[in-house]
């Protein structure tokens, strides 16, 4: 690659020069933050790009600067991850239609949730994160072209914990919004891995990224100080001339079209990936750069897939 990017690199500066014309492109979460950044660029280069929200009304308003865009074209359709009967609903009109894609992105998500479930009873973060994009992928996996990719938005925080296969709705285990958050990170990331493994072979690779931090609605569940304690708690692992910064929304979606356009399928297909390059194992304490051995795995990766199938019912 003759192009080098990197934590302060932004959405535009990696397309740079990209044509999408004639790709179609699905992007989850598109009612706020990075979600809307990613689809606003992409189709700023020529895409067609389907957003899918739980909330079409804030979908709709938020997306202003997306149909702003004079090149490609934009529609949204309604996804409730944290609702199987929608999904499997969104995912069957699409594959109803048979209009195929050359990139998902699994970027809708929820942080630090306080304990509940979903509709379906499962713990709120590993149900909407994982367990939704998990049957929703899957469901549409049909629709991927051959040289197509999944990009699931995992994070850092996988590095809170690792998935719990035993005991993965807290009925045994004292809630921490934070634990509950890394299991559902770490399960993106697995999910990513396997699904690489199992389709590379007709040419449709996956990838998890990190986006980075950045200051956005995904916050909206920590109570007032939680963000700069965070910020000091990774301070804590960095050297003293290099503290902790946001970064912007376009920055923080960079990693997202890096790894689902600009970078060779082979970089990246079953890697984990944060600052626009693939993340070097780091089994370190704290919040800090690098992909925990866990998060992998390749065995870990089939067992969390047969247990995702055991709990939403279907077998993919």
């Amino acid at each position: 690659m003759t192009d080098t990017f990197g934590a302060k690199s932004t959405t535009d500066e990696v397309l740079q020069g990209i044509d999408l014309s004639g790709k179609r492109i699905l992007v989850t979460g598109v009612s706020a933050g990075l979600g809307v950044e990613t689809a606003r660029t992409l189709k700023a280069h020529g895409a067609h790009v389907v957003g899918a929200a739980r909330d079409l009304a804030k979908a709709e308003k938020a997306t202003d600067a997306v149909r702003a865009e004079k090149a490609g074209s934009f529609e949204l359709i309604e996804l409730d991850l944290a609702s199987l009967k929608c999904v499997r609903a969104a995912a069957d009109a699409l594959v109803r239609k048979g209009e195929t894609f050359d990139l998902v992105i699994a970027n809708a998500g929820v942080m630090a949730a306080p304990k509940g479930t979903t509709a379906d009873g499962f713990e709120t973060q590993f149900g909407t994160n994982h367990l939704g994009h998990f049957v929703f992928v899957n469901r549409i996996v049909s629709l991927f072209k051959p040289g197509s990719r999944l990009v699931n938005l995992a994070s850092s925080g996988h590095r809170f914990s690792d998935v719990d296969l035993d005991d993965p709705n807290f009925a045994h285990t004292e809630y921490d919004p934070w634990i509950a958050y890394g299991r559902s990170k770490t399960a993106n990331v697995l999910f990513a891995v396997e699904f690489d493994r199992r389709h590379k072979d007709q040419g449709v690779r996956a990838v998890a990224v990190h986006p980075g931090g950045i200051n956005t609605e995904l916050g909206r569940h920590l109570p007032p100080g939680e963000i700069e304690k965070l910020v000091e708690n990774l301070n804590k692992s960095r050297p003293a001339d290099d503290p902790f910064t946001f970064k912007t929304i376009p920055q923080g979606a960079a990693t997202t079209v890096w790894a689902g356009v600009k970078a060779p399928a082979d970089l990246v297909g079953g890697k984990y990936c944060e600052d626009c390059h693939v993340a070097e194992p780091n089994d370190g304490p704290g919040i800090i750069g690098g992909v925990r051995a866990y998060a992998l795995d390749p065995a870990h990766a089939k067992a969390l897939w047969a247990k995702s199938e055991e709990l939403v019912g279907e077998r993919f």
